[in-house]
């Protein structure tokens, strides 16, 4: 016990104030659970992505998130909606069942104005239908998810068994609307891993406002992961071809030529949107054995470094 609270409930309340101080975005932030801000889930697309109903994928982060998919592939504008979603706030509801238990129900209940709003989109009936089809698709996927270690993972998977603890459950649940007009109101439900992390607190928050700034598909990919470590400076190469569902170390030299290509572009447009402050590609070891790493500031300051900028503004006395 520490203070009257447990080890546990001591965590969650560490957890929380992090996730407070590391707030960046100062408008409407994204609080959205740690694994899904750092997991390769989402194929860095929009389009042909596999609506096979028979599609099974494990993504694997090192040494973050190991995550199963399972319904169909998952891509940007499902990033985008869930993003959109964290926006706006979910409220905790108690059901009673038949047996006289009670069980917890996370939900958001907004407009469709609204999620197109915080979506960075305009807020015309088209793109309320393209919304509302993108979420019932994040409906009909199953997570998979491991909350191991990696390495517990890989040498569970060697041996042909279970893969550690973990659960498995949609992102998302039910989804109601009252109509189909811009001011509709819509509920969205949300599914047990996503209601484990906000009772938990293993939450992060992220700026959404730089995020619907960013047009390509690779920036939007790696900013959640990049605002989500707010003590860290660089990223290998390796672990940014993993967080778009690549090996990058079993690729050809023409591939991961065009790959590096691809991060400096996505990290230019993070820094014009204001996401980061500077960043260089370093090069590392000779010829074949190069390799590389993107260090970076961020371009916003933590919470808690905008309360110390706050503090440090001068006086002016007439």
């Amino acid at each position: 016990m520490v203070g009257g609270l447990t080890e546990a409930e001591q965590a969650r309340l560490e957890r929380l104030a992090r996730t407070r101080q590391n707030t960046r975005g100062r408008r409407q932030p994204a609080v959205m659970p740690s694994k899904l801000a750092r997991t390769s889930a989402f194929a860095p697309r929009r389009h042909g992505l596999s609506a096979d109903a028979d599609f099974v994928r494990v993504y694997v982060v090192r040494p973050h998130a190991v995550v199963e998919v399972r319904g169909r592939e998952l891509g940007t504008r499902h990033r985008d909606a869930l993003m959109a979603l964290f926006r706006l706030r979910a409220k905790r509801f108690e059901t009673v069942g038949l047996n006289g238990g009670t069980a917890a129900v996370y939900r958001t209940t907004t407009t469709w104005r609204e999620i197109l709003l915080a979506s960075g989109v305009t807020a015309h009936v088209n793109n309320l239908l393209t919304a509302l089809r993108v979420f019932e698709e994040l409906r009909s996927v199953t997570v998979r998810v491991f909350t191991g270690s990696f390495d517990a993972y890989e040498a569970a998977v060697a041996k042909g068994r279970l893969t550690s603890a973990g659960w498995s459950d949609g992102i998302i649940g039910a989804i109601e609307w009252s109509g189909v007009n811009l001011d509709s109101e819509v509920s969205v439900a949300y599914g047990e891993w996503v209601k484990r992390t906000f009772e938990e607190k293993h939450l992060v928050s992220l700026s959404a406002d730089i995020y619907f700034k960013l047009k390509g598909d690779f920036a939007r990919a790696w900013w959640p992961y990049i605002d989500s470590q707010p003590a860290h400076t660089w990223l290998a190469l390796e672990t940014l071809a993993e967080l778009v569902g690549r090996d990058y170390a079993a690729e050809d030299s023409k591939r991961r030529a065009r790959f590096r290509e691809d991060v400096v572009s996505a990290f230019g447009e993070m820094e014009k949107a204001g996401g980061l402050g500077s960043w260089r590609m370093e090069a590392r070891g000779p010829g074949r054995t190069k390799s590389y790493r993107v260090h970076y500031t961020h371009g916003l300051p933590r919470a808690v470094e905008q309360g110390a900028l706050e503090l440090e503004q001068p006086t002016t006395v007439e």
